[in-house]
């Protein structure tokens, strides 16, 4: 089973060599999957090659050999699963979060645990952005009421908003924290919030 860029650098890997006789550049496979990284090509190409999807062949530059076995691509599933996803949540001031039960997303399972339950909320709003959160994104938020300090989470407020934010406690209050200088810490009491889930990915669709 491969993730998402793990099949995006196979498939680019098997039409290239097949076209060419010949293994693409690090910058060839880099600029073809959309990472900013060699360091994140080579890790791919690790995982592929741990998988049984390629052979590199030693002592050759640009030398790499597609599995027999693989060059269908049929053969190959992402590992994935559906979360609900509920509403929106604000990176910037709080928005009301709307359940829509009858909404789901797909997103990698490597994104998730076992024995825990996710959800999906679309970000509007650029608060989070330093973070590398931006609008019209898909916070992929793991359900708990714990939160480590320091952590990404999703709050509910008493009025029934939901904000995305970095919280930290500080005898007997609730401090969150925005990704952008444009935005201001607001604290609370308590009682006054509700930690729905920590962040744990974000998913971005490109048109």
């Amino acid at each position: 089973m491969l993730t998402k860029k793990q099949k995006e650098l196979f498939d680019y890997l098997k039409d290239y060599i097949s076209n060419n006789q010949i293994s693409p550049s690090f910058e060839e496979m880099k600029e073809a999957v959309n990472l900013k990284s060699k360091s994140g090509i080579h890790r791919l190409i690790t995982s592929l090659e741990q998988r049984g999807f390629i052979k590199r062949l030693k002592h050759k530059a640009r030398a790499m050999e597609i599995i027999d076995k693989y060059t269908n691509s049929q053969e190959i599933n992402i590992e994935s699963v559906n979360i609900p996803l509920i509403g929106s949540i604000a990176a910037g001031d709080a928005i009301e979060a709307i359940e829509n039960s009858n909404d789901f997303i797909s997103i990698p399972s490597s994104m998730t645990s076992p024995n825990a339950k996710y959800f999906g909320l679309k970000v509007k709003g650029l608060s989070m952005i330093d973070e590398g959160i931006f609008d019209g994104d898909i916070a992929v938020i793991k359900k708990t009421n714990n939160v480590e300090n320091g952590k990404i989470a999703a709050i509910l407020t008493n009025d029934n908003e939901v904000t995305l934010k970095t919280i930290k406690f500080n005898k007997g209050k609730v401090i969150l924290i925005p990704a952008n200088q444009s935005f201001q810490t607001k604290e609370y009491k308590a009682g006054e919030i509700q930690v729905q889930g920590t962040l744990s990915g974000i998913i971005r669709k490109y048109i």
